[in-house]
């Protein structure tokens, strides 16, 4: 039986020294979407925030970690290129705050993982290309939702009626990116 990340932190404790659930599941999923697969080995470690020593205890609790974390990134690559992605459980627009502290985490977590593989990214899609757009808009809307505070003064400087804005780009968030990482494969695949 396959042990959940959740499950998998809290068993071993390592809560504090791994990045949490939804910023673990974001960077997956910014590795999921690269137009280029990166060795897991390449990256892991920045999941306990790119140290040389693993917090782990032993090579079977890393090896335990490593499978939850390949086979997270083996269901996000196959929903994004399905077109299925969502947001995972948690992720949610608020009344209050804009959007969740996991909204937060998640985008968090996405943006750290695009950082990895930012100069694939460029040379596929190139600044002058059309694809760039594309690009350009999905790394904006991610930004957006990670600290939308921030967003809201440009957006009300444009007449954009705030919440509003902000629910029309989480919920387009999902065609995008799966837009996105369908338009990627292509043009490796035609390379």
């Amino acid at each position: 039986m396959q042990v959940s990340l959740t499950q998998f932190m809290t068993d071993n404790d390592l809560e504090n020294q791994l990045l949490s659930e939804m910023q673990t599941k974001g960077f997956v999923t910014a590795m999921a979407a690269a137009p280029y697969m990166i060795d897991p080995s390449e990256w892991l470690a920045f999941m306990w925030g790119g140290e040389e020593e693993s917090p782990f205890s032993s090579h079977e609790q890393l090896e335990q970690y490593a499978n939850i974390i390949v086979n997270l990134w083996n269901e996000q690559r196959g929903a994004l290129l399905s077109a299925e992605w969502q947001w995972p459980e948690g992720c949610a627009l608020s009344d209050t705050d804009i959007v969740t502290a996991d909204t937060r985490l998640y985008c968090e977590g996405l943006l750290q993982g695009w950082t990895l593989a930012r100069d694939d990214w460029e040379i596929l899609m190139p600044e002058d290309s059309q694809e760039s757009a594309l690009l350009g808009g999905v790394l904006l809307s991610i930004s957006l939702l990670f600290d939308p505070e921030a967003a809201l003064p440009t957006l009300e400087a444009q007449g954009a009626a705030e919440l509003a804005q902000f629910e029309e780009i989480f919920k387009g968030m999902p065609v995008m990116l799966c837009g996105l990482t369908q338009r990627a494969a292509q043009l490796v695949e035609e390379a």
